[in-house]
This record gives C-alpha cells, structure tokens and sequence, in this order.
C-alpha cells in the first residue's frame, strides 16, 4: 500500500485514540432500534456539523440515513463512492444502553455490531473535512439505519433509490477484525399465523389447535429437501401462541426465514415455502402468511471491480489492521443491496470483540487504533492528494 497513506493514517489514528474511546462511550448508550434510529441520527449529524462539516453538506434523510457528501473534482454524481456503517442495534431498548468497561475491553449491546465502526468512520470522516482533501471523486459518508433483523436493509435501500445509477463503489464497515464479507446472503422471512376455532381442553377436546397445527407445519418444513446449488438454511426463530393450560389455542405465530447465497434457490424456497402452506390448509384451521423481509442475494454475476476492490482492502487489513488470516465470508449486510445490483461492494470489520446480538457484546479497547487506520485508508485511496 502506499507509504504516505499508511503514516498518516496510523498517525491520525494514534491521535484520536483517547477521543474515539471517549465519542464510543457516548454513542453506545444512544438507544437505536432498527426503525427508531432518530436519536443517534441527530447525534451524528450535529457532531458531523460540529467538526465542520458544511450544513448543506449533512443531512438526514427520510429513512433515518445520515449521509454526509463530500465533493469530488466536479461535483457530479458519476461514479460516487460510498462508505457505511449502521446505526441500530438488535435490542429494543428506548432508554439509555447499559455500558460497562475494564482496562482492556468495553461492554454494550451492539458495541462492536456496529457502533466501534461506525466511531472510527466518523473520525475518517472528519479527517477528511479537516484537511480539506482532494478527491478522485464524490464521497457519501453514510450512517445508515436498519440493517438489523426486520430493519431490512430499509436504510441503504433507499440510499441506492435516491441515488440510482450513480453508485460505483460501496463500502460498509461493521463486525469483527479479520471478517471480510464479499458475497451476499439472500433471505426470505414470513411471520406464518394459524387461527382455529379454540375451546375448552376436556369439553371440546378434539378440535383442532393452533399449536399443533403449527407444530405439524414446522415438522414438515424442516423435512423439506432444501436446493443443493448453493448452501441453503431453513430457521423457525419464534413462537408464540396459546392462552392457558386448559384451553384449546385458537391463534399461534411463528417467524420464519431461509437463506441462500443464490437468488435461484431462494425462488426455488419460495414455492415450496407456499406449497407447504397451502397443504396445511384445513376446514376448520387457517393459516396466513405475510412476506416480512426479504434481502437479494449477490446474483450469478461477480460485479467489474470487485476483485480489485477487496484485495485493496485485504492489503489494508494485513498491513494496518494486522490480520493475519482473512476470512472471505458470505453473509447477511448493508453490502447486499449494491451486490445485487451488479456494483462492487463489500462489509469489513475493524475491530476486535465478540458475542454479537447478545447484552455482553464486548470490543477491545485497543483495536480502535487499527480500526481507524484501515478506515481512514479504504477513504484516502480516492484521495488525489495527502
């Protein structure tokens, strides 16, 4: 990698460490659920503007995206590049975040997934402001909302809905050091509820039940014969159903979702996810299903670029985060929505932690330095001068 950039960033990264742990502290607690991003939002755009960002170049927009523009050489709208993280977590927490911290780590839900990185894009992000930089092109810094769970990627959704056509380049930092996501997982998911007729457990015994009906439902769908072209899973993630212990349930639900890297063996899920439900079907039992999320897969095509852009990042990754085994994933990211349009892109971690999704989701407190460092660089490769 080039040696200028590599100074400056560990350098910049050295100086901001105290301050990056600091703004960290005060994020994480800022409640976020996907949908109910509005807090951290304002946060974001008032520090943004505080570092000295234009106020016409800060917004918030109707998704709860915060997206700062950063002009290219002519300001046009060709070949924007763009670098994300998100906002939500998966809690649904509405008051302050629990947040906890040793001489080495800091606790929070949704520390590391994706708060830690959307920190150190933040402080890249003003690096840029503060030095003016030059650049090959126009950036988008994003904060965007709802990648987690039903969120539904609803954020960078709409960014790729304002700006079609003119995204050539995507970039979202979120999870763990040494994670590299470069293909994307689609998914399907279904909240599937049966409704009978119910009634008294000895007087009316032998009507139908909701939970059973919906337990003889699951049996059959993890039985299905699941598409071999690509690696395909089927997953029931919550039920709910019944009233008491002496009464036949007349409503259950459950949340079901299949994945598949291949967007053919999720049409192929499709149908049979609907043949499945309609030979559940029975006179005194029904069963509704409604579509809940659903996240494109990469497609069948690897986008022009791709290869260049994810060897320049593993480059960085060994050189400034000092990962010595980069894993290339498959998974579920804000990267999907690009992928499946045919544009390069791709999610990078850039910190150290573990226990995502769950309340003692943990970040080495240390790693923030590297962390910067890889940011900052990925963002001054489009510099055209440092």
């Amino acid at each position: 990698m080039d040696e200028k950039i590599r100074r400056v960033a560990e350098a910049y990264a050295d100086e901001c460490y105290e301050e990056e742990l600091e703004l960290l502290r005060t994020l994480a607690r800022i409640p976020a659920p996907s949908g109910h991003e509005e807090r951290r939002a304002e946060f974001i755009r008032d520090w943004l503007l505080a570092q000295g960002a234009p106020v016409g170049a800060v917004r918030i927009d109707d998704a709860k995206n915060v997206i700062l523009s950063l002009p290219g050489p002519d300001d046009g709208d060709d070949g924007i590049a763009v670098f994300a993280a998100h906002t939500d977590v998966v809690f649904p927490d509405t008051d302050p975040l629990p947040l906890a911290e040793s001489a080495t780590r800091l606790l929070a839900p949704g520390v590391g997934d994706d708060t830690a990185n959307l920190v150190g894009l933040l402080l890249a992000a003003r690096y840029l402001l503060r030095h003016k930089v030059p650049l090959d092109r126009r950036l988008l810094v994003v904060a965007n909302s709802c990648e987690e769970g039903l969120g539904n990627l609803a954020g960078t959704r709409e960014l790729f809905r304002h700006y079609d056509g003119h995204v050539r380049e995507f970039t979202s930092f979120d999870l763990y050091l040494g994670m590299h996501v470069v293909s994307a997982v689609g998914s399907h998911r279904w909240r599937v509820r049966c409704h009978t007729e119910g009634g008294h457990s000895w007087e009316n015994f032998g009507r139908d039940n909701a939970i059973e009906a919906l337990c003889s439902f699951i049996e059959d769908l993890y039985a299905l014969e699941l598409p071999t072209r690509a690696k395909t899973t089927i997953n029931v993630g919550r039920f709910v159903g019944g009233t008491t212990v002496n009464s036949i349930a007349e409503d259950a639900s459950v949340l079901v979702e299949y994945r598949s890297a291949s967007e053919e063996c999720l049409e192929e899920m499709y149908g049979k996810f609907v043949v499945l439900v309609e030979e559940h079907l029975k006179e005194n039992t029904r069963i509704d299903v409604q579509l809940i999320g659903r996240r494109p897969a990469s497609g069948e095509h690897v986008p022009e670029g791709q290869a260049a852009l994810v060897a320049r990042t593993d480059e960085v990754l060994r050189e400034l985060g000092g990962v010595r085994e980069i894993h290339h994933q498959e998974s579920s990211t804000d990267a999907n929505i690009p992928l499946s349009l045919g544009i390069p892109a791709h999610t990078v971690g850039t910190v150290e932690g573990d226990l995502l999704h769950t309340r003692e989701e943990w970040i080495e407190k240390d790693s923030l330095r590297r962390g910067l460092a890889v940011i900052l660089a990925l963002m001054l490769d489009h510099a055209t001068d440092i």
